[in-house]
């Protein structure tokens, strides 16, 4: 009870800090509207008719990529670098509670606070292009929520994991710029996964990455997805990179302590 009175209070701290510079917020939200030009891009492209997909059916897929992407973006890896090379990580292991509930109070105050600003384009989207507007049905859009939800968890694993080479590297982000591009070329976000050819959709298969945008966008255009089999998948990256992360910041930490921190 203690320690939730202690998330709800941080939750709240990281709301009205975000919600302070929301011009800012909404920028951040436009800087991240790439899918909507993709989306066009794929839409004269499926007019041709030789895609699996028709041009609508482009448009919902990169109208469910863009709130993927928006309600799953993470940037911990920069939050905790900055902490680290400025010092103030110090101040943060004072704290009666473990840092990385500081970074994720902050990530869910931030998807909050910017989802009108998601909302107002993906009504955009549908005002560009008549008849593209679709509702997946409730049961489907909580298995996309929770879905998305796990998808958020193993991108802030992955990333917080990688976070911790700034024990010994003060450019740890330059690690996650290289995990970008594959994560942009193997999600789903700049086409849709079956597109793509035999080799590659093997070897993507190997990665959490489809699962991280592919997956829950089929299941929201109304796509058969293995829901089990995608938290699964998910699940066992996660707990890998929990792992690892908990083993090297307990060694990390250690080596910023003795550095006199």
């Amino acid at each position: 009870m203690i320690f939730l009175r202690k998330l709800a209070a941080l939750l709240v701290t990281a709301f009205a800090h975000t919600t302070t510079y929301r011009a800012e917020m909404v920028l951040w939200a436009l800087s991240g509207s790439m899918p909507i030009i993709l989306m066009g891009v794929w839409f004269q492209a499926a007019q041709g008719g030789r895609l699996e997909y028709s041009p609508l059916e482009m448009v919902r897929y990169f109208v469910a990529v863009l709130v993927i992407r928006q309600m799953t973006f993470v940037w911990v890896i920069w939050e905790f670098e900055e902490s680290v090379v400025r010092g103030r990580l110090s101040h943060d292991l004072l704290r009666p509670i473990d840092p990385v509930w500081h970074y994720l109070a902050n990530h869910f105050a931030e998807r909050i606070a910017r989802f009108p600003a998601v909302l107002a384009l993906v009504f955009l989207c549908f005002w560009l292009y008549p008849g593209s507007a679709f509702f997946p049905g409730w049961v489907v859009l909580g298995q996309a929520a929770a879905l998305i939800l796990g998808t958020f968890v193993t991108r802030f694993a992955l990333q917080y994991t990688l976070a911790t080479v700034c024990f010994y590297n003060e450019r740890a982000s330059s690690l996650e710029s290289l995990s970008f591009i594959a994560y942009t070329f193997l999600s789903g976000m700049l086409a849709p996964l079956d597109l793509y050819p035999p080799i590659v959709q093997q070897v993507a298969a190997w990665t959490p990455f489809p699962y991280l945008i592919f997956a829950p966008a089929r299941l929201l255009i109304g796509e058969e997805v293995d829901v089990v089999g995608a938290f699964q998948v998910m699940g066992a990256w996660t707990l890998g990179m929990i792992v690892l992360q908990r083993w090297a910041w307990r060694k990390g930490l250690s080596r910023y302590s003795a550095m006199g921190a």
